[in-house]
């Protein structure tokens, strides 16, 4: 059975996300060893999360990187067998590279958190933004944004997220983004939203975090992958660890192109794609973009089985 693993990005946190997962002592060790590396106590953040930290950006990309391999060593643990393909949505890609082998969870945990660090820093709290929009063609998202970008005396407004079909978020300079907003309105998005975020994510806003990153990724050792993974910015697989570290400091400033990964999925023949991480958020999208694959969400420890089972 041809199958595919997807890992999710921020948007799929939420406190006690990883309650089903609990009795797992790969899971607790898991969470152990990212807290020894980050010196933060995660499983007590994201049980008892009393000051939101749990959203704070340069918590929440660790986190979900740890959420997505301890269910994923689950698996393993469970007798899992290797999916044929993988991808990650923006963060997630991250969890994927380690998954196949790329980088060492380790390596990986500190450059997530350097990565969210640079990001936040990268643009002034209030200054970015990023919406959802509902409704509209990408090539109606795409001239909006060029619309606004060339009226807006040097503020910036770009497609960040290719959802899925009629669902594009898009990113920049919060006044951009606004305008973007009402003008989606206008064109008759059937719903506009936005996002609680104060990073401006896969945008040109991010040019700066990327020289950062680059200059992080040098050192960093990373080693062809043992499951091909299509990457977010060229959904395309990249086997020589060059190539991953330039396609992971495109990611940056690149959108998204979650659609055309899922419609790569099937076109490879991919018949089933397991979301391996808290939540269904890619697990609804997916849906969306092809009703005939079958979409799994493990979100807990009886699906996983099952899946299990399912794919062999």
């Amino acid at each position: 059975m041809e199958f595919a693993f997807a890992f999710p990005g921020q948007g799929s946190q939420s406190v006690g996300m990883m309650k089903e997962y609990a009795d797992f002592s790969i899971v607790r060790q898991t969470f152990s060893e990212a807290s020894d590396i980050l010196n933060q106590d995660f499983w007590r953040m994201i049980n008892d999360d009393q000051t939101n930290d749990l959203n704070l950006t340069i918590n929440t990309q660790p986190l979900m990187l740890i959420s997505g391999i301890a269910i994923y060593r689950v698996w393993e643990s469970l007798g899992g067998k290797k999916p044929t393909l993988m991808a990650g949505h923006s963060l997630g890609e991250y969890t994927a590279l380690v998954a196949a082998g790329a980088i060492t969870f380790p390596d990986a945990l500190s450059t997530v958190r350097f990565r969210a660090e640079i990001m936040q820093q990268a643009v002034p709290e209030g200054t970015g933004s990023m919406a959802a929009l509902v409704g509209l063609s990408d090539d109606i998202v795409n001239a909006l944004c060029i619309e606004i970008t060339s009226d807006s005396h040097g503020e910036s407004l770009e497609p960040a997220n290719f959802n899925s079909p009629g669902q594009v978020v898009i990113a920049g300079h919060k006044n951009a983004v606004l305008r973007g907003i009402k003008l989606a309105q206008s064109k008759g998005a059937k719903l506009t939203a936005l996002l609680p975020i104060s990073v401006p994510s896969h945008c040109s806003l991010m040019t700066l975090a990327a020289k950062k990153l680059q200059q992080r990724l040098d050192i960093l050792s990373v080693k062809p992958p043992l499951i091909p993974i299509l990457h977010n910015a060229d959904v395309q697989h990249h086997a020589d660890p060059a190539s991953i570290k330039n396609i992971l400091v495109q990611q940056l400033c690149a959108p998204v192109r979650w659609t055309e990964t899922i419609r790569t999925f099937a076109a490879a023949g991919i018949v089933y794609v397991a979301e391996c991480g808290p939540g269904k958020v890619l697990t609804r999208l997916n849906k969306r973009i092809d009703k005939d694959l079958q979409c799994l969400g493990l979100t807990d420890s009886t699906v996983l089985q099952k899946a299990i089972k399912i794919l062999i």
